[in-house]
């Protein structure tokens, strides 16, 4: 069954026209991110839009919410004022369940431990008209690819790995949770006009080489911020021989590079899997349209006219990757792996193996996988290891169960989780590794910053495709690679696996959740949403003051961090997952994971006013917002990259900060500061971090005059007298100014609507 058909038939009808348009506009042939974005562009543009310059209004078709962000994103909407959404909105149920025991016993205590969230958000949804997919009913990412996303469209979600629904040729975008109350009030959503990377695929796969190796590869030549402000889009006779599910995994995954997006033009895979998830009649519209949802003929003819840069990429030569530890763009062949480890000292062993997430559990994903399993089960091989599996979905679970892949993979060793993240995000509860314990593991994941799975910082994570995982699951080692080594079985035998198989879509279809959606009410008169004044996980928000008029001045420095500090690092997620609703309770997680460049431990700082050494962040900002004190935070590079988590920001802004100064910023996090009010500053000379010390004290002197393009002069006023100056730059719009000095986008929102 379709879902919200009616708008995406009326997208469709609309879609040539806009995109007609559109080439007048830009006085060229146009690649399919451009027709995309211009198709939903909220007003009329009079001049063609300059590259990661222009700020652009756009009105997305649809936005999803995962239920840890979902929480903060619907307590701002409430205080909005409005009575209802204004496009389709879901609310879906899977950040919160661990994995710890299997699926059986994970989920009812999932259900029994988060009532009162659930409870709220399935109200919330009833209230506002929010559709609300429960508890096991999937993964977010793969429960839209399922229902929601369709060629040609765009939607935001308040989840950074939002892009999964490039698969599908949609402009998908991870944003925060301010963003998303934007567009659910029926606001426009302002982005800066993407630069645009082209990916030229060519050849097919062969061998063990998958879908996930094209994302690996991208990442180790583009790193964790060679996307940022750009949209990723692949193209190529290449693209065409790639399903579906596996270019919403190569999408998923861009969000590791910073891009804003990743998408692929439409083709007839799309289409098979559209109509294998009963949706043919979106299939059959967009095959009428299907010139518009692919780039003009001219880019893909001529790539290095119309993109920005241009990375060509031989699926027939690629070799299955392997990326790790602690940064997914840490990439090499699988073929190097073994060297690597004796040259860095990797741990060898390995302690588990994951196989699922967002990212890689879709029915191609988990049969590719027990291709493997199924070989080795009749050689007399089982795991070496903890091997867990994390299915996409209830429908996928289903329907695995049927066709016996998911018996194989039990009859192998593996333990079967919940329909949900798991030790994706974090949600793992593990008890056989003391913390701190240095060992190694294997999944199929997108992101493996220090302590991301399991909170152990000693864990060395790396990331390869499912049926990659599921070999190094029978090795038990990284030194193993299944395209050249053998394994020895019970027998004492030599054992070599082949090229795995994989079905991309089952034959005998889908076997639809029939029971995990509660759809939007048509009536929702009577109904209230209430949070309990003594609960410990939900509390409704109070407005951030707005900004009076004045220069910040003589502010103490609360972190000044060094190296990667991702959203990971600011506001992790695990254990805290369950203060997602309570600002003030989950703020004392901030900047728990961050590295101090005054080299205190991971977390704590000093406490200039006191004196005392090692506290923890949220205590010292604490102290500073009982004396009444603000106060900066300074970053490295790519300052926080990773998840869009909102709360990465909203801490900072509820303990009294007031500005962050960094080299550089990953978008989604720049984006949240200035929604919450905040300064998010960039260093003119990157090499003026440097003239930071922990006891100075920072003035920001201008802000009357901030305006797009200005600067922001910083005096730094050291404690043995001395004074250094350096000059800020930033991003802010004319619009984002008024956030600023009205206290924060929403306060901006409900001024508007008074």
């Amino acid at each position: 069954m379709t879902m919200d058909f009616e708008m995406i038939r009326r997208k469709y009808a609309e879609l040539p026209e806009l995109i007609e348009a559109g080439r007048r506009l830009m006085g060229r042939p146009l690649t399919l991110t451009e027709k995309i974005l211009l198709a939903h562009l909220s007003g009329e543009l009079t001049e063609p839009p300059v590259r990661k310059q222009t700020y652009v209004d756009f009105n997305p078709d649809r936005v999803a919410m995962q239920d840890a962000t979902a929480q903060m994103a619907i307590l701002q909407f409430m205080l909005a004022g409005r009575d209802d959404t204004a496009v389709p909105t879901t609310i879906h149920a899977d950040h919160l369940i661990r994995s710890q025991f299997g699926v059986l016993r994970d989920l009812p205590i999932a259900i029994n431990e988060n009532s009162e969230v659930y409870d709220f958000l399935l109200s919330a949804g009833q209230r506002y008209g929010m559709g609300f997919w429960k508890p096991g009913a999937g993964i977010i990412h793969q429960v839209v690819l399922e229902n929601y996303a369709f060629p040609g469209g765009m939607m935001i979600g308040t989840d950074s790995h939002t892009p999964n629904a490039g698969g599908l040729g949609m402009v998908a975008v991870g944003v925060g949770g301010a963003d998303a109350v934007d567009v659910m009030v029926g606001m426009p959503w302002e982005l800066r006009w993407p630069g645009i990377i082209g990916v030229k695929l060519t050849g097919a796969f062969n061998g063990w080489t998958s879908a996930k190796d094209v994302i690996l590869k991208v990442a180790g030549i583009l790193t964790v911020k060679g996307g940022t402000g750009a949209i990723v889009e692949y193209f190529g006779p290449g693209a065409r021989t790639i399903s579906a599910t596996g270019k919403g995994t190569i999408c998923n995954m861009g969000a590791e590079i910073g891009a804003t997006t990743s998408l692929f033009p439409f083709d007839q895979r799309m289409a098979a899997y559209l109509r294998a998830t009963e949706r043919a009649d979106v299939a059959a519209l967009a095959e009428q349209i299907a010139q518009h949802l692919q780039p003009d003929p001219e880019v893909e003819a001529e790539p290095e006219r119309f993109y920005d840069r241009v990375i060509e990429i031989d699926l027939s030569t690629l070799e299955p990757h392997v990326v790790g530890p602690y940064s997914p763009d840490l990439d090499r062949p699988i073929s190097a792996l073994k060297a690597e480890l004796a040259e860095k000292d990797y741990p060898v062993a390995l302690t588990a193996a994951l196989v699922g997430s967002c990212t890689n559990s879709s029915y191609e994903d988990l049969s590719r996988a027990a291709n493997v399993a199924r070989q080795a089960v009749a050689q007399g091989l089982s795991s070496q290891v903890q091997f867990l599996i994390n299915p996409g979905s209830e429908q996928i679970r289903k329907t695995v169960e049927r066709d016996g892949q998911l018996g194989v993979l039990q009859a192998m060793g593996a333990s079967i989780m919940a329909n949900a993240c798991g030790a994706c995000i974090g949600q793992w509860r593990r008890t056989d590794v003391a913390q701190g314990e240095k060992n190694s593991i294997i999944n199929s994941f997108n992101r493996n910053f220090a302590g991301r799975n399991d909170a152990n910082p000693g864990t060395h994570s790396f990331i390869a495709s499912p049926e990659i995982v599921t070999a190094f699951a029978l090795a038990g080692r990284l030194d193993f690679n299944p395209l050249t080594d053998t394994l020895v079985n019970a027998a004492g035998q030599q054992v070599r696996l082949e090229p795995p198989l994989g079905e991309e879509l089952p034959a005998d279809g889908f076997i639809r959740d029939q029971e995990g959606f509660v759809p939007r009410l048509a009536d929702r008169g009577g109904l209230d949403v209430t949070v309990a004044p003594t609960s410990k996980r939900l509390a409704l928000l109070e407005p951030f003051k707005p900004w009076d008029g004045q220069d910040y001045m003589e502010l103490p420095v609360l972190l000044k961090a060094k190296g990667k500090c991702t959203t990971d690092h600011i506001s992790p997620a695990g254990p805290w997952l369950r203060f997602r609703g309570h600002l003030d309770n989950i703020s004392d997680n901030m900047f728990i994971g961050a590295i101090s460049a005054f080299e205190h431990p991971a977390g704590k700082g000093r406490n200039v006013i006191s004196g005392e050494n090692d506290v923890a962040y949220s205590d010292i900002a604490r102290d500073y917002k009982a004396r009444g004190l603000h106060w900066v935070a300074i970053g490295d590079e790519n300052y926080g990259e990773g998840s869009s988590r909102e709360h990465a920001a909203m801490e900072p802004r509820h303990l009294g900060g007031v500005a962050v100064i960094a080299r550089s910023f990953a978008r989604i996090h720049e984006t949240n500061l200035k929604k919450q009010g905040l300064l998010p500053l960039t260093f003119v000379n990157p090499a003026d971090y440097e003239l930071i010390r922990e006891d100075d004290r920072i003035s920001l002197l201008g802000l009357a005059e901030l305006a797009p393009g200005s600067t922001v002069r910083m005096v730094i006023q050291h404690a043995d007298g001395t004074v250094d100056e350096a000059p800020l730059t930033h991003t802010f719009n004319e619009q984002q100014v008024n956030w600023f000095k009205a206290g924060s986008a929403l306060n901006l929102i409900r001024m508007r609507r008074a």
